[in-house]
Formats: C-alpha cells, structure tokens, sequence
C-alpha cells in the first residue's frame, strides 16, 4: 500500500466512523473537510472502497430514496451504494487512530491525523504532536543553515522565496507550541478540529483544547508546508 492510498484509506474509516455515507458524500467531505485530500477523484475513491470492502473494514448497502435523488445527477449509478462501517473496520481504525510512528508527523499525514484528534487519545495526540514538532524543527535547522551557505549567491527574489519558507515552517512550531501547552493543560476543546468530523473523546482519554490559529487542511497554514 502506497502512503498516499493509507491516507485516504485513514480517512475513509474516519469519516465512516461517523456515519454510513454514499460515494459522492464521502467525496465531498474528503474535498471539503479535508482540504488535503481536494485533489482525490472517482477515479481513486472507488479504488480504495472497494478494498477495504474486500478486508471486511466496509459493507455494501442500497441507498435510500432521498439519497439517491440527491447524488444520482451528480455521481451516477455509483451514488446508490452507500458505505458503512463494520466493527473491524471500527477496530482496525481504532488502531490506526493509536499509532505514533514517523510517518504521521509528515506533511500529508498529519493533517488527515489532526482532523481526527477528537477520535484520538490525549497521550497519542501528544506524541504526534511533539513529533510534528521535533520533524519541523529539524528542517528549519537544515534550511537555515542552507540559507546561510547561499544567501551571497541568490537573487533577491530566491532570496525572498526562502525566508517565505522558512517563514512558514516557524509559523507551524509556534502553532504547534500552543497546542502542546493546550494539550498538557488540558483544556476542554469546544467544537472540531475538521469541521464536525471529530467527536468529543470519552473513551480514550480526555480531550485537550485547540487555539484558533492555524488549520492543517487548508493552503499557507500549518500542515500544508512544503518538504
């Protein structure tokens, strides 16, 4: 499995979590809630429902009458099959949301993770986040030092292509800062991190608080940076 499909196939039981959805819902909550996932088609969606049907994680059901009307115009036939989630598939999610590795610190990765911190446990959110950090800290070290061994030789337009990078990569430690702080203090976070796609935690542990600045899923802000 590539990283890309994991992402998607990450968010799909996300989003499914919630509640049973058509294709073209799912779609359209990946493109809207998800900015990281606006690029993602038809043509890569059903691909990836229909393997985690095969693994047993997805049913296939008819849709209802009022679905239909609603999505048959815009997605076709497809539309009529709506996707629910299996109590594997609930339990393999759950699994998915208690992992901490490096790779949920990457870019991509980690803003499909964040849009689910309401579903994650306050010490898992804690790793990922200290390990968000620690990732973009070591990469502004490196880009400043690259900066310093070749500021002489660009322009004054690279030049300023380079502070504006390394400008938003700071921007992302201080963002990510306060939601440690938040997190170790344990304030109650009032609504979600993706728009209504996180729930309060109850289960797992209890769930810190967000400021208001900064949001992975969308362009300039943190989580979009470029590697």
């Amino acid at each position: 499995m590539g990283r890309r499909s994991g992402i998607l196939e990450f968010a799909v039981l996300g989003l499914l979590r919630e509640s049973p959805m058509h294709g073209y819902e799912l779609r359209k909550r990946l493109n809207t809630s998800l900015g990281v996932f606006r690029a993602f088609s038809y043509g890569t969606l059903y691909p990836c429902l229909k393997t985690l049907v095969a693994n047993g994680w997805l049913t296939e059901e008819p849709g209802n009458t009022s679905e239909d009307a609603l999505a048959a115009p815009l997605a076709g036939r497809r539309a009529k099959i709506v996707y629910r989630l299996t109590a594997e598939g609930k339990e393999h999610f759950e699994d998915l949301l208690s992992q901490t590795g490096p790779d949920t610190y990457d870019d991509e990765h980690f803003a499909a993770r964040f849009a689910f911190f309401g579903q994650t446990s306050r010490d898992v959110r804690m790793r990922v986040l200290e390990g968000r950090r620690s990732r973009l800290e070591e990469r502004l070290e490196k880009m400043r030092a690259s900066l310093a061994r070749t500021r002489e030789r660009l322009d004054d337009y690279t030049l300023e292509l380079q502070r504006h990078g390394m400008e938003s990569v700071e921007r992302e430690v201080r963002w990510l800062n306060e939601l440690i702080e938040s997190e170790r203090a344990g304030r109650d976070l009032k609504g979600s991190a993706a728009g209504g796609t996180a729930q309060q935690d109850t289960t797992q542990g209890a769930t810190g608080g967000l400021p208001r600045s900064g949001d992975p899923s969308r362009p300039d802000t943190p989580g979009d940076t470029a590697t």
